[in-house]
């Protein structure tokens, strides 16, 4: 069946997700955030696009920019490229990061953009990563509330107030306000991390894997029902981490 073709914007505005490759990483470290950020500040120019918003999570990516001298297609293959080039040399891997398809959708009024970029702005609290927006630091919400960064923040701060001052103080109202937004139709799925998944062992008095692996059955199974509680923990990460097969821990 071929592709369907992507909704052109009349605005020339988009919110894009890029996702990891089955549902891979795409960031592992600080470093890594770090230079996709520069990549995108880098493309900017060549690429001629402006950035209105952005959010880097662990296996997702949101942005929101306005295509200008190339389309948004062009303009994420350089972005993607270079980005999965360096990657790939850091970790010594080869192949594709990225999903071959991003996802798109045009934003065509002034209201739905408000809507999306506070979509995106929420990404981390929605996905249980933080409990204050104002602290992650992978978003473009820190460049709207400190007035500097990559993003380009006149147009939407314009449509708050044309008072500098008022029209941040409006902005971060407007985002911190519970919602029902579903943009792109994509669910944010929480995840647990690895880390989250061994502090809950050793809350548990455990201070290895092979522990765990060396309790009596009824017990390392009580054990393993705990760590499930976590949130976002799934059988699959649980098999991978312990080196208990998944369809034991499925049983149990």
């Amino acid at each position: 069946m071929p592709r369907q073709a992507r909704v052109k914007s009349e605005s020339g505005i988009y919110h894009l997700v890029l996702r990891g490759i089955n549902k891979q990483n795409i960031f592992e470290d600080e470093e890594d955030r770090k230079r996709f950020l520069e990549t995108l500040d880098f493309y900017k120019n060549k690429s001629g696009y402006l950035l209105y918003g952005f959010c880097l999570l662990d296996n997702h990516i949101h942005l929101l920019l306005k295509e200008q001298a190339e389309s948004v297609s062009q303009a994420i293959k350089r972005i993607s490229s270079s980005y999965v080039y360096w990657y790939n040399q850091k970790y010594e891997r080869c192949g594709h990061l990225f999903q071959e398809r991003f996802k798109s959708e045009a934003v065509e009024t002034e209201e739905y953009f408000l809507v999306v970029l506070r979509y995106i702005h929420q990404n981390p609290l929605k996905a249980g990563i933080t409990k204050h927006i104002r602290k992650y630091l992978w978003s473009s919400y820190q460049d709207y509330v400190k007035g500097s960064g990559i993003t380009d923040i006149d147009f939407a701060l314009d449509v708050f107030s044309t008072e500098r001052t008022k029209a941040v103080a409006l902005f971060k109202d407007y985002t911190s306000e519970n919602n029902t937004d579903a943009c792109l139709d994509y669910a944010e799925k929480v995840v647990a991390s690895d880390k989250a998944v061994m502090q809950c062992l050793q809350a548990m008095g455990l201070a290895s894997i092979s522990q765990l692996q060396q309790l009596p059955k009824e017990q390392r199974d009580e054990t393993l029902r705990q760590m499930k509680t976590i949130a976002g923990t799934t059988i699959r990460q649980l098999a991978r981490m312990t080196g208990i097969s998944k369809s034991v821990i499925d049983r149990v």
